[in-house]
C-alpha cells in the first residue's frame, strides 16, 4: 500500500488517470447497464449517509427541549448533555479503527446494516426512556453504530470508481455529510417543536427517517461489481467485457438482495484484522493522512457544535435566532467545497490528492487566523463571509482527507481500513473540538486552529507529488 512519487515512471500495470485512457483500459465504464450500476451505488450510499444524520443530529435537536423540561433538566443538565456529547465522540472514533476494517473483511453492506439498526434501535431508546443510565448508554450504542457508516461506504465507492476518477465523483458524494447536516436539524425541530411539541418527537422521527433509508440499501445496494456481473474498473486486465453480459432474464438474478458480503468480498482469502492493520500501519501517508485529520477536525466540529456561541459572543446585538442562522454560512459553502477540490484534484493536479488538501490548509490557515481581528468590528456581512470561507476551506481539506486520499492510499483491499483508522484519527480530534470552546477564549482557540491547520499543511508538503501504487 505504499505510494509512489508521480514524476517516477510509472510501473507496468498503472492504472491511466485520464478518462479516455480509463474508458480504454476499463470496459466497465462503457456499458449502459454497468453505467446505471455506477448511479444507483452513488445515490444509494449518497443517501445512507444522509440518513446517519437525521439520527446523529437529533440529539442536539432535543438538547432545546430537555434543558426546558422540569421533568428531565434536574438530571440531564447543560453540563450532562456535554459529558454525553463527549461519550457518544469516544465511542464515535472507536469505532472508527474497527468497521471499516470489518468493511475490507465482510463487505460495505452487513457493517452498514448494522450500523443503521444500531442507530436505530439507540434513537428509540432515547426517545421513549429519559434516565440518565439509559441516555449514556444509548450515545455509546449511537456512537458505535454512526462510525459504521463512512468507512465502508467509502470502500464501496472506490470498489466501483476507478482512481483517475474518483477526485470528481467522490467530491460531488462527499457532499453527504454537509448536506445532511444542513437539512436534518430543521426537520426534526419542526417534527419536535412545531408538530408534536415534544423533544421525544426528535429521537423518533430522525429513527423512523433512517428506518426508510435502511430498506432503500437493502433493496438497492451491492458490495462490489463482480456481485453484479461486472468487471473490476480498477483492473485493467479482466478480461469480463460488459458489453457483452445480458440484463438477466430473471430480475432477482444477481441482484438478489443478501446480507452477506457476497463474491465481490469473499473471492479473496480474508486477511485477519492484525494483518489489515500490520499493512495498513506500513504505509507512511496513511499514518500521515491520520495525523493531518486529527489537526483539522477540531475546528470543523468546534464550529459545529460552538457556532451559535462564537457568534453570540462576537456579535452581542444579534438574538439567539440570527445567532443560529449565520452559521448556516459555513454549512452551505461545505456542501460545495468536496465538488471543487475533487474537481480540481483530478483536473488540474491529475489525480493528485495532496496539493489539493495542501492549498485548502493554507486558505483555511489564513482564515482562522483572521477570524478575531475580521469579526471585531461587529459587522453581519462579515461575519457571514468569513465563516463561509473557513467552511469552504474545511470542507474541501476534510473530504480530500477522509475519503477521496484515504480511498486512493488505501488500496483496493485496505480501502475500509485505511479510511477507518484516518477517519477514527479525526474522530479522536473531534472530541477536542466539542471540549476546547468550553474552556479557552475565541483568540487562543482560532490561533490554535490556524496552528493546527498550518502544521497540517506542512505535513502534507513532502508529499506534494505522491499517487498510490496501483493494485495489483
Amino acid at each position: 500500500m505504499a505510494d509512489t512519487p508521480l514524476q517516477q515512471p510509472p510501473p507496468t500495470g498503472t492504472p491511466v488517470t485520464t478518462r479516455e485512457a480509463l474508458d480504454e483500459v476499463s470496459p466497465l465504464l462503457r456499458s449502459a447497464r454497468a453505467r446505471r450500476w455506477r448511479r444507483q451505488i452513488f445515490a444509494i450510499t449518497w443517501l445512507a449517509y444522509v440518513g446517519f444524520y437525521f439520527v446523529r443530529q437529533a440529539f442536539s435537536v432535543a438538547k432545546l427541549g430537555i434543558l426546558d423540561d422540569p421533568s428531565v433538566n434536574t438530571v440531564l443538565t447543560e453540563h450532562v448533555l456535554g459529558i454525553i456529547d463527549a461519550v457518544y465522540l469516544a465511542a464515535y472514533a472507536a469505532g472508527q479503527f474497527l468497521w471499516g476494517m470489518w468493511a475490507d473483511r465482510f463487505g460495505p453492506r452487513v457493517v452498514v446494516i448494522g450500523g443503521m439498526a444500531g442507530a436505530i434501535a439507540a434513537a428509540c431508546l432515547m426517545g421513549l426512556n429519559s434516565a440518565l443510565l439509559v441516555f449514556g448508554g444509548a450515545m455509546v450504542i449511537q456512537g458505535l453504530s454512526q462510525s459504521a457508516g463512512w468507512a465502508p461506504l467509502c470502500k464501496n465507492m472506490g470498489n466501483f470508481f476507478a482512481v483517475g476518477e474518483r477526485g470528481r465523483v467522490l467530491g460531488v458524494w462527499s457532499t453527504n455529510y454537509a448536506f445532511g447536516g444542513l437539512v436534518a436539524p430543521p426537520f426534526l425541530g419542526w417534527i419536535a417543536y412545531s408538530v408534536l411539541d415534544s423533544w421525544r418527537a426528535a429521537f423518533l422521527a430522525g429513527a423512523a427517517t433512517l428506518a426508510v433509508v435502511l430498506l432503500l440499501f437493502v433493496l438497492l445496494q451491492r458490495n462490489s461489481p463482480r456481485d453484479v456481473g461486472l468487471p473490476d474498473p480498477t483492473d485493467p486486465t479482466d478480461p469480463t467485457d460488459p458489453v457483452e453480459i445480458a440484463e438477466p432474464t430473471n430480475p432477482a438474478e444477481p441482484t438478489e438482495p443478501s446480507l452477506s458480503p457476497g463474491p465481490g468480498a469473499g473471492s479473496e482469502p480474508r486477511r485477519s484484522a492484525v494483518g489489515l492493520y500490520r499493512e495498513t500501519l506500513r504505509d507512511r501517508m496513511v499514518l500521515t493522512l491520520g495525523l493531518c485529520y486529527f489537526l483539522l477536525k477540531p475546528a470543523r466540529y468546534a464550529i459545529l457544535l460552538w457556532g451559535p456561541v462564537i457568534v453570540s459572543h462576537r456579535l452581542p446585538e444579534i438574538n439567539k435566532v440570527g445567532a443560529t442562522l449565520i452559521p448556516i454560512a459555513f454549512g452551505v459553502t461545505g456542501v460545495l467545497a468536496p465538488i471543487l477540490v475533487g474537481w480540481v484534484s483530478d483536473r488540474l493536479f491529475r489525480s493528485r490528492r495532496v496539493p489539493a488538501c495542501v492549498l485548502a490548509l493554507g486558505v483555511l490557515t489564513a482564515a482562522l487566523a483572521l477570524f478575531m481581528p475580521l469579526t471585531a468590528a461587529g459587522s453581519v456581512g462579515v461575519m457571514i463571509a468569513v465563516l463561509a470561507v473557513i467552511g469552504l476551506a474545511v470542507y474541501a481539506a476534510d473530504a480530500m482527507i477522509s475519503c477521496v486520499a484515504a480511498v486512493d492510499f488505501g488500496s483496493a483491499k485496505g480501502a475500509g481500513t485505511a479510511a477507518g483508522l484516518v477517519n477514527g484519527c479525526g474522530s479522536v480530534g473531534a472530541i477536542l473540538g466539542g471540549l476546547l470552546p468550553g474552556f479557552l477564549s475565541g483568540g487562543v482557540l482560532f490561533t490554535g486552529f490556524a496552528g493546527a491547520a498550518l502544521l497540517a499543511g506542512l505535513l502534507m508538503l513532502p508529499h506534494w507529488n505522491r499517487v498510490p501504487r496501483p493494485t495489483s
